[in-house]
C-alpha cells in the first residue's frame, strides 16, 4: 500500500487514539440472546454466557443466530478471528431478513496465509438485491487480540466501524429509487465456514486441513435499539461528525481495496446510481 515507516508509525499513534474514543459495551449474554444453530458439537459458549466460540473442521463449520429480530439501532460484537494460516475460511458477522426479497448488513472475514491480512468484505442487500461490496485491510491483526464490530443502522443510512472508526457509510438514496432496508425486522448471524473455492486469491489457496480445527471467538455483544433508548438520539443523526469523517477518509485512502462504485470493468455504463448521491 505504499506507506514509508513514519507514515506507519503515525498511523499506529493515531489508531490508540482513536481506540480511546471507543463507547463503553456493555457484554450480553450468549445463553440468553443467541441459538446455536449448526454444527453439532462444535459451536459453544463459556463462562456463563460471556465468550462464544465457532469452529471449523473438514467436516463441517457452525453458527449461531440472534433470539430476537432488531429493526434499527447500534450493534456491537467483539470478535477475535481464527489465528495462523486461516486461507480458506470465512467468518460472517452479519444481519438479515428472510426471504427472496431479503435485507441484509455483512461483514464477512476472508481468512489468509499466515503473515497475509484478513480481507474484511463488506456488503449490503436491498429487497434480495446485493453487490454493493467494499473491501478492506485491517491497520492491526484481527486474531491476536478482541475488536469491535459494529452496525449503526438508522433509516438515513447504516454506518459499518471497526473500534468504532467508521469504515464505511451506505446512505438511503430512496430518493433516487435506489431500496433502502427500513421495514423487514433483521436477525444477527454468524458463522465459520469453509470456502477455499472463493476465499483466499479468488480460490487459488486452498484451506489447509492438517490446521484445523479452526476457531474464532465473540464477547460483549451489545444493542442500543432506537425505540427503546435515549442515547441513540444523541448519535449523529442525520450524518457523521467532522471527526469521523476524518476517520472514514482515513480508512478508506490507505486500507480500502476493493469499490464496486469505482469498478469500471464491472459496470462500463457508469457507476450505481446510489454510488452518484
Amino acid at each position: 500500500m505504499g506507506i514509508s515507516s513514519n507514515g506507519l508509525c503515525l498511523l499506529l499513534l493515531v489508531g490508540l487514539v482513536f481506540s480511546s474514543l471507543m463507547v463503553a459495551t456493555y457484554a450480553g449474554n450468549f445463553h440468553q440472546d443467541f441459538d446455536l444453530t449448526w454444527g453439532g458439537n462444535r459451536p459453544k459458549i463459556f463462562k456463563g454466557g460471556q465468550l462464544l466460540s465457532l469452529s471449523l473442521d473438514k467436516v463441517s463449520g457452525s453458527g449461531f443466530q440472534s433470539k430476537k429480530e432488531y429493526l434499527f439501532g447500534r450493534i456491537d460484537m467483539q470478535l477475535k478471528l481464527v489465528p495462523g494460516n486461516s486461507a480458506g475460511t470465512v467468518t460472517a458477522y452479519y444481519l438479515s431478513s428472510q426471504g427472496p426479497t431479503h435485507d441484509e448488513i455483512d461483514f464477512e472475514f476472508l481468512g489468509n496465509l499466515s503473515g497475509d491480512p484478513y480481507v474484511l468484505h463488506t456488503n449490503v442487500f436491498t429487497q434480495g438485491k446485493g453487490n454493493r461490496e467494499q473491501q478492506f485491510y485491517l491497520w492491526f491483526n484481527p486474531s491476536r487480540n478482541f475488536h469491535t464490530y459494529s452496525v449503526i443502522w438508522k433509516p438515513q443510512h447504516i454506518i459499518f466501524l471497526v473500534d468504532n472508526i467508521p469504515i464505511r457509510v451506505f446512505n438511503n438514496a430512496e430518493s433516487v429509487g435506489v431500496p433502502f432496508p427500513k421495514s423487514q425486522p433483521m436477525r444477527i448471524y454468524s458463522s465459520l465456514w469453509n470456502a477455499d473455492d472463493w476465499a483466499t486469491r479468488g480460490g487459488l489457496v486452498k484451506t489447509d486441513w492438517s490446521k484445523a480445527p479452526f476457531t474464532a471467538y465473540y464477547r460483549n455483544f451489545n444493542v442500543i435499539e432506537s425505540k427503546t433508548s435515549n442515547s441513540f438520539a444523541e448519535w449523529h443523526t442525520n450524518a457523521l461528525d467532522a471527526p469521523s469523517r476524518r476517520r472514514l477518509r482515513w480508512v478508506q485512502k490507505y486500507f480500502m481495496i476493493y469499490n464496486y462504485c469505482t469498478d469500471l470493468k464491472r459496470f462500463p455504463q457508469g457507476p450505481p446510481v446510489e454510488c452518484r448521491h
